[in-house]
This record gives C-alpha cells, sequence and structure tokens, in this order.
C-alpha cells in the first residue's frame, strides 16, 4: 500500500499560498479520519515512540535506499518502493514466527473503515491562469485548457501530482516537476486557440510535449502530411484539429485506427475519421449498438429479430392528435377567379 507523503508546508507559506495558520485548519479533516494531533506521552512511557519510528525509517533507507536510486519520474520511484514494499511483508521482526505481512492482514480487520469522503493531501491555491494559459505552482508551469483563461482555479499541489480543478470538476492533471522554471504543457488544452492560428502548431510546446510522450504517433503525422498535401497547410492543420478533439471522447486507440482506415481509404476527411474511430471502438467492446425492434403483427407471434446497427434520429416532437376538422372547401376561391376573369375582359 502507498503510503502519501503530507508536503513540507513552510516553503508554501512563505510563497503566500496558504494562510499561516493552515496547519490549524487542517486538524478538523484529520479528526474526522480517526487521528488526533500530538506529540508523544510525556515521561517515560512516551520516550520510545519517536526514537522508534526514527529508527525503523532509518533502517529503510539504508536497506533499499543506499545509494540513491536513480529514477525517471516520481512515479517509478513510487513502483519501485511498491515492489519494496511487497518484499518487506515477508520479513520476521526479532525472529517471530509470524511475517509482517502476515500480521498486518491479521490485525487488518480490528482497524477503523476507510471514510467515504478523500482525504485532499494537498497544498491548495487559487492561481490566476494567464495569457499562455498555464498557471504557476512552486516557480513551475502547468497548462489548463484554454478557456480559464484570465480566471482563477483550484489547484492541489501534491506529493507527487498538480491537480486543477473547476469548482468540483477536475480540468488538468499533470505530474509535479521537480526543480524550479519547469513547463508541462498538454496539447489537448490549446486545440481551439490552434483551430483559430493553425500557424501556430508545428512549434507549439503542447505538441513537442506529446511527440515526447507518445500520444502524437506516426499516424498523426501521416494524417497530417497527407491533408496538408490534399487541402493545403492551414485547412489541412484544422483537419488534422479535428481528428485531434476526437480523443476527448473516444479511446486514442480508435482514434488511431480510424485514421489509420481512412488514410487507407485515400480520404482524410475528419468526418470520416470520426465514423471509423466509432466502429472500432464498438469492436473493441465500446457502448452496444442502438437495435429497433419492429412490433410484431397482430396475427402472427413475435419471432426472434436479427440485431442490426440501426441509426436513428431522436424525434423532434410527439405525435399530434389525429385531426377530425373537415378538409377546406375550394368553391369560394373559384367564384373569386370568376370575378376577375370577367373585369379584365
Amino acid at each position: 500500500m502507498m503510503i502519501p507523503v503530507l508536503p513540507d508546508v513552510s516553503d508554501a507559506r512563505s510563497e503566500g499560498q496558504i494562510p499561516m495558520d493552515g496547519g490549524r485548519r487542517r486538524l478538523p479533516k484529520f479528526r474526522e479520519f480517526g487521528f488526533d494531533a500530538f506529540y508523544c506521552l510525556p515521561g517515560k512511557d512516551g520516550a520510545h515512540e519517536k526514537g522508534g519510528v526514527e529508527h525503523e525509517g532509518g533502517r529503510f533507507r539504508r536497506t533499499h535506499l543506499v545509494p540513491v536510486p536513480e529514477v525517471d519520474t516520481l512515479a517509478d520511484l513510487n513502483e519501485r518502493i511498491e515492489r519494496i514494499e511487497a518484499e518487506e511483508d515477508a520479513r520476521h521482526i526479532d525472529n517471530r514466527p509470524t511475517s509482517v505481512g502476515f500480521d498486518s492482514r491479521e490485525e487488518q480487520p480490528l482497524l477503523r473503515p476507510v471514510p467515504l469522503d478523500e482525504f485532499d493531501v494537498g497544498l491548495t491555491s487559487t492561481p490566476k491562469v494567464n495569457r499562455s494559459s498555464r498557471v504557476t505552482i512552486r516557480q513551475n508551469h502547468y497548462s489548463v485548457p484554454a478557456r480559464f483563461i484570465g480566471r482563477n482555479v483550484r489547484v492541489s499541489l501534491r506529493a507527487d501530482e498538480v491537480v486543477v480543478f473547476d469548482r468540483h470538476e477536475v480540468v488538468a492533471r499533470h505530474p509535479r516537476l521537480p526543480g524550479r522554471y519547469g513547463y508541462r504543457d498538454l496539447l489537448d488544452h490549446y486545440l481551439e486557440v490552434l483551430r483559430a492560428k493553425p500557424g501556430a502548431l508545428e512549434g507549439s510546446t503542447g505538441l513537442a510535449a506529446a511527440r515526447a510522450d507518445g500520444s502524437f504517433t506516426s499516424v498523426h503525422d501521416a494524417f497530417w502530411a497527407a491533408a496538408r498535401e490534399a487541402h493545403g497547410r492551414s485547412a489541412g492543420t484544422r483537419a488534422l484539429i479535428e481528428v485531434l478533439l476526437l480523443h476527448r471522447r473516444l479511446p486514442a486507440e480508435a482514434v488511431i485506427a480510424g485514421m489509420s482506415a481512412v488514410l487507407e481509404a485515400g480520404s482524410v476527411s475528419p468526418e470520416l475519421v470520426a465514423i471509423e474511430a466509432r466502429k472500432a471502438h464498438a469492436v473493441a467492446g465500446g457502448p452496444p449498438p442502438v437495435v429497433i425492434t419492429p412490433p410484431p403483427a397482430a396475427d402472427e407471434e413475435p419471432e426472434d429479430i436479427v440485431s442490426a446497427r440501426v441509426i436513428s434520429l431522436p424525434t423532434r416532437r410527439p405525435e399530434l392528435p389525429p385531426d377530425t376538422r373537415p378538409a377546406p372547401s375550394l368553391a369560394a376561391y373559384g367564384q373569386l377567379l370568376s370575378i376577375t376573369s370577367k373585369g379584365s375582359a
């Protein structure tokens, strides 16, 4: 089980991101989770508490983290520590007959249940989104969707990630950057801006980041090149952006399969990509197709009907009651024509 690490609040206080009494404000939240704030028991009864914790932390560090491990991201470090914790479950303390993992499983039913509400271990701030569609947290810069430019958003700075909220909705999530003056941009956050200014896509930091993490694949590049050759530089780039917007509604694998199918057919239509992507998503186990079963006739029994994919338009208005009014008569109109013809003669 991964143990969340509470970030140090001293630097955040000096930067004005949390109030100086932020620790006292968090205590009621700790109490909701069954914890109370204290240092240790006074006198000899509590003399061993802090020393035991420090000794165990030192033993773990010397055993597993010396020399200091070299990792690319915090996620890699957490995966390594998770494997170490699994190995620790087999350890025996002081030649006891049972292992650490066995004792933990035996004691687990005696613990209090986990509260339903998630406990946010991050530091909260409300920065303003600048004109580059970024927020600055601890002197690092993270992108948010362009629609929030000029607005304040709520940010939770956690041990390994940065989560951006609009009210209670998560609108951006980034791995936390180490050091200072770093940038973390997501291409999806700038698509609306790039649709209006397609020439900025090629040199954008969002595209460079998407290429680096593998989300912008060689299939995307092939579709982009074919679209620019068919429609020109600006129109072809807009076609690619329309395809990139599909990633918000469909899995990446389905969109890539849709682009591949359309390229094989010799087309670069975003609409066809959307159709092929939905087909690929359905084949991979997406939402079931809509099946319309006609009612059986009055003089026959219902039979099994072979399911088929049927696309139906939604009903725009309810069924109207039957019209019992008499049909209109054109007799008066005929008399008017006869009068008009006599006057013209």
